[in-house]
């Protein structure tokens, strides 16, 4: 006759069970105060930029130019309007490439070519922006003795931004539910109209987000900007070809030139902006999932 252990006894804590409950805290803990620490540190640095830029915050400053050299109060209209025209091109220039690269590797390329190009995207993704500055300005301004212009920084900004966006296309087309994928097969649909009718529309609302987090990351990039255009914004210029003002590099300007209260303002602008693009691209991402039922 078979015998059966203890309820009881079965359930009373052994030394092994209690040790892995104290790692267990432990490392909820852990994983607790690391977020506090993430999220402490945001608010820190937020709080303590709008303490310094807030008072400086009017609509001159908005839309007035850079302080002139006999001093007095400037403003960051040429550099604002600089870095949304900017952000424009990078965004119109990377996207159908990002989405080029992503269709290819999940849908037409072998498991190699695509692992291969992964591989290449990740380590993309991984370049300090510094260097990616330095190349460019080795490539288009020191080998060809050119000068400083803002398609030059918009190029440096696609290359920062360009694995970011594949990255994420590849992971929303790769949501794709494969019922939708192979209904379209079985009806006999080309795979070009099921890539263009079915694949994109029901991935594009991860895609259009993540462009949109990409282009607020571009936003706020220095280095690229500032070894490629190193425009600084005494009057608005919308043409690419010559230097472009933009907000990073006016920070960098104000500092060094000691216009403080000038640069926590700009600080300030450029925070939200960024802020606010986030939110937005995350309240739209979680519009687009409920409307798909996600």
């Amino acid at each position: 006759m078979a015998t059966y252990p203890d309820p009881e006894h079965a359930l009373t804590p052994s030394g092994n069970l209690r040790r892995r409950l104290v790692y267990n805290a432990l490392f909820e803990g852990g994983a607790g105060f690391a977020a506090f620490l993430a999220v402490g540190v945001l608010l820190l640095v937020a709080i303590s930029i709008a303490a310094h830029g807030l008072p400086v915050i009017n609509l001159h400053f908005l839309t007035g130019s850079l302080p002139p050299p006999s001093g007095g109060v400037g403003g960051i209209g040429p550099a604002l309007i600089g870095t949304l025209e900017m952000v424009a091109f990078v965004i119109a220039i990377t996207l159908p490439l990002a989405v080029l690269i992503a269709l290819f590797v999940t849908q037409f390329a072998s498991p190699r070519v695509g692992n291969a190009v992964r591989m290449v995207v990740d380590v993309m993704n991984g370049l300090p922006t510094i260097v990616v500055g330095v190349f460019i300005f080795a490539v288009l301004i020191a080998a060809t003795h050119g000068g400083f212009a803002g398609w030059k920084g918009i190029v440096a900004l696609s290359i920062v931004i360009l694995p970011l966006i594949t990255r994420a296309t590849i992971e929303a087309i790769s949501r794709v539910p494969e019922l939708l994928t192979e209904a379209a097969d079985a009806l006999g649909v080309a795979r070009w109209r099921t890539v263009i009718g079915v694949i994109l529309p029901t991935a594009s609302p991860s895609i259009l987000t993540a462009t949109i987090l990409a282009g607020a990351r571009a936003a706020g990039e220095t280095a690229p900007v500032l070894f490629t255009d190193s425009g600084f914004g005494q009057t608005t210029q919308l043409n690419p070809l010559h230097a472009m003002p933009n907000m990073p590099l006016e920070i960098y300007y104000l500092i060094t030139t000691l216009n403080f209260q000038e640069a926590w303002g700009a600080a300030f602008v450029l925070l939200v902006l960024i802020l606010a693009t986030n939110l937005l691209a995350r309240t739209f991402l979680r519009r687009a999932q409920r409307k798909r039922g996600l």
